[in-house]
């Protein structure tokens, strides 16, 4: 995708005044991971993990609720309504896979979220591709040109959908250390396709299946009920429905590629259900990544006895 395309995609679902305020401040969208408007509030935005207030006339921006409402119109193509099975997830998935998180009034039905209304905060994450920020991790979670049982621990904001999203599209395609093969992805929250209008936004390969907004549980049983995938990939799992889910799925033959927030390998053992599995020795591969300048930089990568691979 162009740098001026991603521009235009998130400058057009912006009020107009602070399209204006973001365009002249944030010339430059490589490096924009989020735009929060809070309604009352200063206007912000995310940088390289830095926050910074932008000004007009020498003063914190403060926006409004007519900002807030145009943005919402410009965002939903002016049919809130039409959105309100996303909206109950508490997120919309924009053109270009750009996710906007939402906040305001929950409408219950049946003692279940049916809607958000009266919206008071809206933050725009920006979506990134870094085409080829798996390939030094590829080697190692591959054996005989086939993908092992990954599981990927991380703290949040290091990379970890960044980094599976780049192994999803290399496992599809194929290349030197994995023949091509089919992948199930369930992405219940649009981040790893970025679903538009049922469309993946990002690029996940030529044989690549989406499920999107779908419970990672319930999602990965469909998948292989249907499309028979050789890999499935999730991002972070943590009920024990998921982990059950994931024990079915490796009991037919599917590879998993998996995430879980977690600090370490100690951190992840101790966690109920998934815990077991990692006693068990059911993953291959564990692979845990820490704070870098880059997406998805590793700290370790380690084997199903916890043996040290590689290590930073």
């Amino acid at each position: 995708m162009e740098r001026r395309d991603r521009k235009a995609q998130i400058l057009n679902i912006l009020a107009k005044n602070v399209r204006r305020i973001v365009e002249r401040d944030v010339p430059d969208v490589s490096g924009l991971q989020e735009i929060r408007l809070r309604t009352g509030q200063p206007l912000r935005v995310l940088r390289g993990n830095r926050e910074s207030v932008l000004p007009e006339g020498g003063q914190p921006h403060i926006v409004t609720k007519e900002e807030m409402r145009e943005t919402m119109e410009y965002i939903s193509h002016y049919s809130l309504y039409a959105y309100e099975n996303e909206l109950r997830q508490g997120f919309l998935t924009v053109e270009g896979g750009h996710r906007v998180g939402v906040a305001g009034k929950v409408i219950m039905e049946k003692d279940k979220v049916k809607n958000i209304q009266y919206i008071s905060s809206v933050n725009i994450r920006v979506s990134h591709e870094v085409l080829g920020c798996a390939d030094r991790l590829l080697p190692y979670i591959t054996k005989n040109m086939q993908v092992c049982h990954t599981l990927i621990i991380s703290p949040p904001c290091c990379g970890k959908t960044t980094l599976i999203r780049d192994l999803i599209r290399q496992i599809s395609d194929g290349n030197q250390y994995v023949k091509g093969c089919s992948v199930g992805v369930v992405d219940e929250r649009s981040e790893l396709g970025g679903c538009y209008l049922g469309i993946a936004q990002n690029h996940l390969g030529t044989r690549t299946d989406i499920l999107d907004c779908c419970p990672k549980a319930e999602g990965m049983i469909m998948l292989i009920r249907s499309m028979s995938p050789q890999v499935i990939a999730v991002d972070e799992i943590g009920t024990s429905e998921d982990i059950h889910a994931i024990e079915y799925a490796m009991q037919c033959g599917c590879k998993l590629i998996a995430s879980v927030h977690g600090l370490d390998m100690d951190e992840a053992t101790k966690k109920p259900v998934l815990g077991e599995l990692i006693r068990r020795r059911m993953f291959e591969r564990y692979v845990v990544l820490g704070n870098g300048e880059k997406p998805g930089e590793i700290r370790g990568i380690y084997d199903e006895r916890g043996s040290v691979l590689c290590r930073e």
